[in-house]
């Protein structure tokens, strides 16, 4: 594969189709190959993000994706990012910088011109300089409620000139009918560029999925590009802490027993709004260490460690502690010398006070009171990749917070830029605990609190493991996709002579249905569910909380983002 230019879209029936997994196998297998890729995805929703070398916030998933792809990851690989703020608003960042906080209607208004120029010329810049890019979609294209100002899906393979694989998740069921009927939700033009199918997550006899599979091709008139069977404990980064489940999620890790003669038992708070919680994925991966998910108080009875995690919603967050009765719990057990670790909103909610006009406008607030720490949110947001040393390691982290921390007099040990009091520990660096010797040294001191005979393992190192997890995303493209399919798509674009799937889209006012553009005809129009969400824009109807000006050439469509 020789020259710029080349390039695919993963598109997905449904949001967690496994979009993310396809393109950063792809990604991982061609870089194997020795070809030049990089990662891109237009518009991502996520709570889950990251700092990249310069200073820019993007998508955990599209930096997962470039450590596929072996390549540095930029803003130009994630140019708009929303990360929720309710479920009206979001904040949105272009760029990597953020520029405001609007609602999904007002994000949805009048600018999508201005946005799709933005994103195409990002992709046209990783195009110019890499042999291939494979962008991720959001979502499903066929939400034919947000057609219009699509900029991630359709909207942006058409503008690019991109053939789409479309991914479908067969261990929910349908498989067959929602690749079918994403198809035949599209105009004549989007299905143009509707290439060819994936099944992902298949348990079984492949050769009883078959004769489905050519029915379909059937139907479609397009192949089926590879069988991907169920994998178990990926352990990938994911997008959005809103899916985690509130009862009994348990993070993925290595089945290892432990390396001493007791496990560790760790409980993360299910705060809302949880965001980068992939920062106790260092913890799961961690042989004996077993990480939970919680939100109530005689959860933590248990627990050697209690995480608080980093959330959008720091003030939300602490009256939501405090209403289940976890802020007591959590308090008994500092007082108690039992260890507690806060992470970003995490820490801020561990201090004396917060005050904040920026994220909840709430004003002055207490906090636990656990530590001698005053927090003040500043209207410009901190993005930096700290370096440092705690309980005599080196630290690499990543800082993205409003929050400023102010620490008082009283604090035992500095601690990342924060600080320990007893067993409670803060700090606003996301990703420390992914640094092996510290996470390491964290361990022995949480375990020695607890009364615990853990002991962590000597040779775990949290970098490669992640490396072998992303090999193994190559190694499923490798063996169970056709990949001579995959590169023909890449390297020469859309087919010729791929076959309208009727009715198409419905059309919208002004516009010519699918089948009218192919028959000459136009058909019955489809009706709306009066006041459905899906069918009304997510039912947003809220007034933007920032003024829409000084957006630069940035915003539109606040399309389901995860994958």
């Amino acid at each position: 594969m020789t020259g710029p230019g080349h390039g695919l879209l993963v598109a997905g029936t449904t949001s967690d189709a496994g979009k993310s997994v396809v393109t950063a196998g792809i990604c991982r297998w061609l870089a194997r190959k020795g070809i030049r890729v990089a990662p891109f995805k237009a518009q991502n929703m996520s709570l889950n993000s990251f700092v990249t070398r310069d200073g820019a916030e993007i998508g955990r998933a599209q930096a997962m994706q470039a450590a596929a792809a072996r390549v540095e990851p930029s803003a130009l690989m994630n140019p708009v990012l929303l990360k929720p703020g309710s479920d009206r608003s979001s904040q949105v960042v272009l760029l990597g910088k953020p520029v405001g906080e609007l609602s999904a209607r007002g994000y949805h208004s009048e600018r999508r011109e201005a946005l799709l120029g933005t994103v195409t010329e990002c992709l046209a810049e990783l195009r110019r300089t890499h042999d291939a890019v494979i962008c991720e979609g959001a979502g499903s294209p066929a939400e034919i409620n947000l057609r219009r100002t699509d900029i991630v899906n359709m909207g942006l393979a058409r503008a690019a000139g991109l053939p789409v694989v479309v991914v479908g998740d067969i261990d929910r069921g349908g498989v067959f009918a929602s690749f079918f009927g994403t198809t035949a939700l599209l105009s004549a033009q989007d299905q143009r560029h509707i290439a060819g199918y994936m099944v992902n997550k298949f348990r079984g006899d492949v050769t009883l999925l078959k004769p489905g599979l050519e029915m379909l091709r059937g139907l479609t008139g397009r192949p089926t590009v590879g069988v991907l069977p169920f994998a178990h404990g990926l352990g990938i980064d994911e997008e959005d802490g809103l899916r985690v489940s509130l009862r009994g999620a348990v993070r993925e890790s290595v089945v290892a027993p432990p390396y001493g003669a007791d496990v560790l038992r760790v409980a993360v708070a299910a705060v809302p709004l949880m965001s980068n919680f992939t920062d106790v994925d260092a913890l799961a991966a961690e042989p004996g260490v077993i990480v939970r998910f919680v939100d109530r108080p005689e959860e933590l009875a248990d627990a050697d460690l209690v995480v608080l995690p980093g959330t959008r919603g720091t003030v939300r967050a602490l009256e939501w502690l405090r209403e289940r009765g976890l802020a007591d719990a959590i308090a008994r057990r500092a007082a108690e010398g039992r260890p507690v670790l806060g992470i970003c909103g995490g820490f801020q909610v561990l201090g004396e006070r917060i005050e904040d006009e920026v994220e909840s406008k709430a004003g002055t607030v207490a906090g636990l009171g656990l530590l001698p720490v005053r927090v003040r949110f500043a209207a410009e947001k901190t993005l930096a990749r700290p370096v440092g040393e705690a309980l005599g390691e080196r630290v690499e982290g990543y800082e993205i917070h409003h929050g400023i921390a102010e620490l008082r007099g009283g604090a035992e040990e500095p601690f990342l830029d924060g600080c320990r009091v007893g067993s409670v520990w803060g700090t606003h660096w996301h990703g420390s605990l992914e640094s092996d010797g510290f996470r390491r040294a964290f361990l022995r001191r949480v375990a020695a609190a607890a009364g615990r005979a853990f002991v962590p393992a000597p040779d775990t190192r949290f970098g490669e493991l992640r490396e072998e997890q992303l090999d193994r995303l190559g190694d499923l493209i490798e063996e169970h996709a056709d990949t001579d399919a995959l590169l023909r798509l890449i390297e020469d674009g859309l087919p010729d002579g791929l076959p309208f799937v009727p009715p198409g889209a419905p059309p919208t006012p002004g516009e010519t249905s699918a089948a009218a553009e192919t028959t000459g005809r136009e058909p019955p129009s489809c009706s709306q569910s009066p006041g459905h969400p899906r069918d009304s824009g997510d039912n947003t109807d809220t007034v933007a909380r920032n003024a829409d000006e000084g957006i630069p050439r940035r915003s539109d469509s606040l399309e389901r983002g995860t994958s």
